[in-house]
């Protein structure tokens, strides 16, 4: 699927259930490859990132039972019930090759933390794209934690040699959910206690994720401690729809007119659902049907619709916790709105640069985008004539372009798009499945 067509349409209607969530999957898959005894993970989520973190998991020497594909890395669909057979606190054997995280930060991120203490020589590789992320944001506090981590560039791959660790406290300069998760991961495995302080808020799914399998943290002011040396107990887990990915059918039904999508059991974590409250901003309707806690997650339905579209203006105390939708923003501001943000130069280190990626994109499709160091500004003070756009391999912007292209005069392209499969495979079938034309 090296190209996909995207029809104008006149609104998305309809009721999906969404894939299960790709940040708390691989921190279930990890934290129960560390537990004593097995642990269950049913509504897995799809795509490559997940199953390339069950099959580094499989080559340090854990049992995986589930369908083909989550053993084997094959990102077709590893969706459905995982069970993990837990290899306890430092278990894990040295792998017999280069482990490969393929187009996954999470994995070669969390797994780094996790390697760092176990007492063997191992190297994490990734795609093309991977081995353009900067990594030193993992290295240097895993580092001093007393592991010897080391790469060319501070890029993949990235040799680590593990080693008997001691607790840090440590504050990133740069809000990063991975980071945090990577150094409590690695306090797991150290001496006394980790703690992680953060200046902005990030996504709490590891923090969340601890108690269900027995870890004793503390969370006050804004750091997190956790003592090493606690073992893990095997649990049985549900994941929550991906937010991430519900957000991309929140904003089309906020984008077209008459539109009316419901939402079925999406997570609700409040670190992950900023771009809800900024739909309503601009005039979306938003409402919340139903709401439950499982594993400490909420999760409920969703019914998004219709109502405006106007102005936004997100600065660096807002960006880091909508980083993953600025993308979908984007597009949405494409529909008659106006979208301007600052402070968020992390969009340079994704699967692409996303900020170059995502303006070339626009523009392609006839957009109206300003790039900036740090962000970006459109203004949709004009429909899009429809053209072709490229996702360069990043799935978001892959979905971001489909959403635009629904507002378009005449059917779009979107290249590479077959970079969707790395966290939803069958966006473009479900998308056709919800839009009237």
């Amino acid at each position: 699927m090296a190209s996909v067509v995207v029809r104008p349409a006149a609104r998305v209607h309809g009721r999906l259930t969404i894939p299960g969530d790709k940040s708390i999957s691989h921190r279930y898959a990890l934290l129960a490859a560390l537990a004593d005894g097995p642990s269950t993970i049913s509504h897995y989520a799809p795509g490559a990132d997940c199953a390339t973190t069950l099959a580094c998991l499989a080559a340090l020497g854990v049992v995986i039972d589930g369908p083909r594909e989550a053993r084997t890395g094959d990102h077709d669909s590893c969706a459905g019930t995982v069970t993990i057979q837990g290899r306890g606190i430092g278990g894990l054997v040295a792998p017999t090759s280069v482990l490969d995280a393929g187009n996954s930060g999470t994995t070669l991120r969390l797994l780094s933390g996790v390697l760092a203490g176990h007492p063997f020589n191992s190297v994490i590789t990734g795609d093309r794209s991977l081995r353009r992320r900067p990594m030193q944001r993992i290295i240097e506090p895993l580092c001093r934690m007393g592991a010897d981590l080391s790469a060319v560039d501070n890029r993949p791959p990235i040799t680590i040699r593990g080693a008997a660790l001691r607790g840090i406290d440590f504050t990133p300069q740069v809000a990063s959910a991975q980071v945090k998760t990577a150094i409590l991961l690695a306090g797991l495995l150290a001496s006394g206690e980790t703690t992680v302080r953060e200046r902005h808020a990030t996504r709490d799914h590891t923090e969340l994720a601890f108690p269900v399998f027995g870890v004793v943290l503390t969370r006050r002011d804004g750091a997190v401690t956790v003592r090493g040396g606690q073992r893990l107990a095997g649990a049985n887990l549900t994941v929550p729809g991906d937010v991430s990915s519900a957000a991309f059918w929140a904003t089309a039904a906020a984008a077209l007119p008459r539109s009316d999508l419901t939402l079925d059991d999406v997570g609700l974590n409040p670190t992950r659902i900023g771009y809800l409250a900024l739909l309503k901003r601009v005039g979306a309707r938003v409402e919340l049907i139903a709401s439950t806690e499982t594993g400490g997650e909420p999760r409920g339905s969703l019914r998004v619709s219709h109502g405006g579209n106007t102005r936004l203006d997100l600065g660096p105390d807002d960006v880091p916790g909508v980083i993953d939708e600025l993308p979908v923003l984007a597009a949405l501001a494409t529909h008659g709105g106006e979208l301007r943000v600052t402070g968020a130069a992390e969009l340079r280190n994704k699967e692409s640069d996303r900020i170059t990626a995502l303006a070339a994109g626009l523009r392609g499709l006839g957009g109206r985008v300003e790039e900036m160091a740090d962000g970006f500004h459109v203004v949709g003070d004009r429909r899009l004539q429809g053209g072709t756009a490229d996702a360069a391999g990043d799935h978001r912007l892959a979905m971001a372009f489909a959403i635009a292209a629904l507002g378009g005069t005449r059917p779009s392209e979107i290249l590479n798009a077959e970079a969707v499969d790395v966290s939803y495979p069958g966006f473009f079938d479900v998308l056709a499945s919800i839009s009237q034309h």
